[in-house]
């Protein structure tokens, strides 16, 4: 697949939903629905800064978009774990 051939296929998707599904990413339903225009902000700006070239860099920006908006909602103070984020490398 080459590089423009995944851009199409993102430009396609109508929910992040759909995103989530197409790269085979388990997800938190109510997460989706509380982050999902930080999510969808966050992986739109992976993909501008570093054009994915194929299925797993396009995959890659959306698991690091989902685990740093999840990261982000942990306490700063304390040493918690990822949770809820069913593909974290983080663990």
């Amino acid at each position: 697949m080459t590089q423009t051939d995944i851009l199409s296929v993102i430009a396609r998707f109508t929910s992040i939903e759909q995103a989530l599904d197409y790269f085979d990413i388990g997800f938190d339903s109510q997460f989706i629905d509380r982050h999902r225009q930080e999510l969808v902000k966050r992986f739109n700006g992976y993909v501008i800064l570093q054009k994915p070239d194929d299925w797993f860099s396009a995959r890659r920006a959306l698991k690091n978009a989902y685990c740093k908006v999840q990261r982000g909602q942990l306490n700063k103070h304390t040493r918690q774990a990822c949770r809820g984020c069913t593909t974290c490398q983080r663990r």
